[in-house]
This record gives C-alpha cells, sequence and structure tokens, in this order.
C-alpha cells in the first residue's frame, strides 16, 4: 500500500497493512538539543507534515494555497532592548516577545505577549475586511493551472494531498481571536453580537471564495480548519455560542467542501474541546488533532467509546510520556492498541516534540511505534 491508500483505509474503518506514521515536529530548541546530541550532520528536512524520510514518517502533501491577508500589516519594531522586542506583525497585532530562550531556529521558550489587536469594534472590522480580498490570483502559485496542477494530481496518487498549508485555513475562533484577542472576544459574543454574527458569515464566505478554484480542478482527502479554541479545563466559547454563532456558518462550509471532493472535514484545536464536539459532529467535521492529553478529558479511547466510529482522530500521544524514558513510552504505545485495531485512529505526539525528550528516548518512541502501527506491539 502506499500512504494514501493507509490513510484512505484507515480512516473508513478498513484493513490496511498498517496505519499511516505521522508526527508534526519539534521545537527548535529540540532540534538544538538533538544535534548535540549525535543528530547534527543528518540530512533531515524538519518539516515533518511532509515526512521525514529519517524516521520513515509517510509523506503528505499540502497545496500551497493562501488564505491570509491579500495586505497584510507592515512589519514594525517599536520598541527592542536586550531582553526582549515590541513589534506590530502582519496581522496587525502588537506583540512583545522575550529575546531569552530562542533557538536558532527561530523558535522561543515562551509565548509572547499579546497587546493590542487591530479590531475592536464593528468600524475595525470594515477596514480589516478589506485586507482580506478573497478572488485573488496571486492567492496561487504562479501557473498553477498549466504547470503545478499535473503535479499536484500525480502526487494525490500516491500520498494524501490535504487543502492548504498546516493552520493555513483559519477557522471561525481562530480567526475572531487573532482580530481581537481572547479577553475581547469572550466579552463580544455578548456586547457586539451583530459583530459576530457578521465576522463568522465573512470566515465562511470568504473560505469558500478562496478555495473554489482549486477544488473546481482536483479533490482533497481532508482539510484542516485552524481553531485552538479550547483550554485545559474546556472549550473557550460555550456550546450555546458555539451553536448561536459559529454552527451554522461551520455546517455551511462543511457541506461546501465535501459537495466538491474534499474527503473528511478535520479541526486542529488544542485543550479539551469535548463539550462542542456533537456540534461539531453535527455541523459535518469527521475528526480533530491532536487530542491534548494534557488537557481534562483527552483521553483517545474514551472518545471513541463515547462517540464511536463517527469521530475519526490522530495525536492522542502524551508528550509528556516520551520525557519519563523506555519503559513508560512502551507501556502509554501499547494503551493505544485498541484504536488501532478498531481503526479511524493516527497516534502521533500531541504536538510538537518538546526539548525535554532526548533523541534516544524519540528513537524509542518511533522504533515502538512502528510496530504499533502494524499491530506488532
Amino acid at each position: 500500500m502506499n500512504s494514501r491508500q493507509r490513510f484512505l483505509n484507515t480512516f473508513a474503518y478498513r484493513h490496511a497493512d498498517r496505519v499511516p506514521n505521522w508526527e508534526a515536529g519539534v521545537w527548535g530548541q529540540t532540534r538544538e538539543r538533538w544535534e548535540q546530541e549525535g543528530l547534527a550532520g543528518e540530512n533531515l528536512q524538519w518539516n515533518w507534515f511532509y515526512g521525514e524520510p529519517y524516521f520513515d514518517l509517510d509523506p503528505r502533501f499540502y497545496v500551497p494555497i493562501d488564505f491570509g491577508m491579500s495586505r497584510p500589516f507592515e512589519e514594525t519594531v517599536l520598541e527592542s532592548t536586550g531582553d526582549y522586542e515590541i513589534f506590530v506583525d502582519r496581522d496587525g497585532v502588537t506583540r512583545k516577545a522575550l529575546k531569552a530562550g530562542t533557538s536558532r531556529y527561530g523558535t522561543r521558550a515562551s509565548m509572547d505577549q499579546h497587546l493590542a489587536f487591530p479590531v475592536a469594534g464593528p468600524d475595525d472590522f470594515k477596514a480589516l475586511r478589506r485586507r482580506y480580498e478573497p478572488a485573488l490570483e496571486q492567492r496561487y502559485p504562479d501557473g498553477w493551472r498549466e504547470t503545478l496542477l499535473p503535479e499536484w494530481k500525480r502526487e494525490a496518487a500516491g500520498c494524501p494531498v490535504i487543502l492548504g498549508r498546516n493552520t493555513a485555513t483559519g477557522g471561525f475562533y481562530w480567526l475572531a481571536r487573532k482580530w481581537m484577542g481572547t479577553e475581547a472576544l469572550c466579552y463580544a459574543w455578548y456586547d457586539m453580537p451583530g459583530l459576530m454574527h457578521e465576522m463568522m458569515e465573512f470566515i465562511a464566505d470568504f473560505t469558500i471564495q478562496v478555495a473554489t478554484p482549486i477544488l473546481e480542478a482536483m479533490d482533497f482527502e481532508y482539510v484542516m480548519l485552524a481553531e485552538d479554541m479550547a483550554m485545559k479545563s474546556g472549550p473557550l466559547l460555550s456550546p450555546d455560542t458555539y451553536r448561536e454563532f459559529v454552527f451554522p456558518h461551520m455546517k455551511r462550509l462543511a457541506a461546501f467542501f465535501k459537495a466538491r471532493g474534499v474527503r473528511y472535514v478535520m479541526i486542529d484545536t488544542d485543550g479539551n474541546p469535548e463539550p462542542l464536539l456533537p456540534l461539531l459532529l453535527d455541523a459535518g467535521v469527521d475528526g480533530f488533532w491532536p487530542i491534548e492529553r494534557a488537557a481534562e478529558s483527552m483521553d483517545p479511547l474514551a472518545l471513541r467509546k463515547q462517540y464511536g466510529k463517527s469521530l475519526r482522530l490522530f495525536g492522542g500521544v502524551d508528550k509528556r510520556e516520551l520525557a519519563k524514558g523506555p519503559a513508560a513510552i512502551d507501556a502509554h504505545l501499547k494503551s493505544l492498541r485498541p484504536l488501532i485495531e478498531d481503526g479511524g485512529f493516527i497516534p502521533t505526539v500531541d504536538h510538537t516534540v518538546p526539548p525535554d525528550v532526548s533523541l534516544d528516548n524519540f528513537k524509542h518512541y518511533m522504533e515502538k511505534k512502528a510496530l504499533l502501527l502494524c499491530g506488532a506491539l
């Protein structure tokens, strides 16, 4: 079987020679550590969403459609000291970034502090939406119809082909939070309901317009909508709020994708989104990632028991267990075997691999996971 056949059979609960071998990647600090532990000089591509031959990761292919701003903000540094930098990014967000702990590959050891956002009310959003022109040829690579489309279709014969690079297809909560910030968005559902209805409608309409040209030309295995709409103990918006503001547009968007050849609609969200899962399934969502184990109730076996085979899962490997050594890794992977036997599940680390995981521990994990994927662990 090739990579595409494995994925299709696994998610359709049919027999496959093994489950796909996928991972998301590593922190820059993890890469630095592994290079110090002997990986330096190896020919790794470090873009694991596309595969990684060194670790026997299966390939995926992401058609590079630009769902972002057509007229982004100008990046501007407002203040820079020896300890931190305050700047406006291309999304119009003012951020404070600590310099300490930044790896030479660009990742920082702590999240940036977000100081200001481009939307505080309806007038701001009216101005912002003009930066999202949907019907632009430059959202697609140059000459894509004549030269790249045949190549993309050849890729589709051998490995799963996904609409948009990872997190490129922004979801409803994801974009609204990026425009307003978490705290302001929490109030806006109640204080500015008209604006929130307008935002949700715009996000669906915009995504449909941008995606239409490529969906008229080829089919896709899945699209992953970036959401990140949950925290450790639960979602960042209630089911009632989701039902009123997001659900109608999520349902419309999922129906659009599936009517035009996208086999599965997936959601990327950290934390515990479980109270929203019934609504997501009703809206046409087929599964989600990464099943973050540090969040409450995020156990893929419990999710399968509760939601059955209507909910596809991938992720669910607790990154914290990888730091504990071979015995903990073995026990953790063996606990996932019922899902491997059941189907509809692709085990991956529940986000990128942090720097407390040694190279030896990760190699052990990959060796034992290979056995799990073919049912031999």
